[in-house]
């Protein structure tokens, strides 16, 4: 029993390591092919928003192996890109990237 309770914990570490791993991998995904970090600007619905939260765990794995566009969300900006408020918006993948 001790053996198997042993093999048991050294496979959780090696799995939690792994889904860490993955994670810094889809976020270095984000930032390489996207150009998407957590304070990038997207232009969403004619409007250009500031982005607070990458969801990691949205993204879609392709038939081809690429992965699809994170959901963010973001705070909306003005003209002057200051923000307005401070209350965040879902806005989905149909972000595009502000330079």
């Amino acid at each position: 029993m001790d053996y198997t309770e042993s093999l048991r914990g050294v496979l959780v570490r090696k799995i939690n390591k792994a889904e860490r791993d993955l994670l810094q991998l889809k976020l270095d995904y984000c930032r390489f092919v996207y150009g998407i970090t957590h304070r990038s600007k997207v232009a969403y619905n004619q409007s250009v928003y500031l982005i607070k939260a990458v969801d990691l765990e949205s993204m879609e794995r392709s038939e081809t192996g690429e992965w699809s566009k994170p959901q963010v969300s973001g705070v909306l900006l003005d003209c002057e890109q200051q923000p307005v408020g401070k209350d965040i918006t879902q806005i989905g993948r149909q972000w595009d990237l502000v330079a």
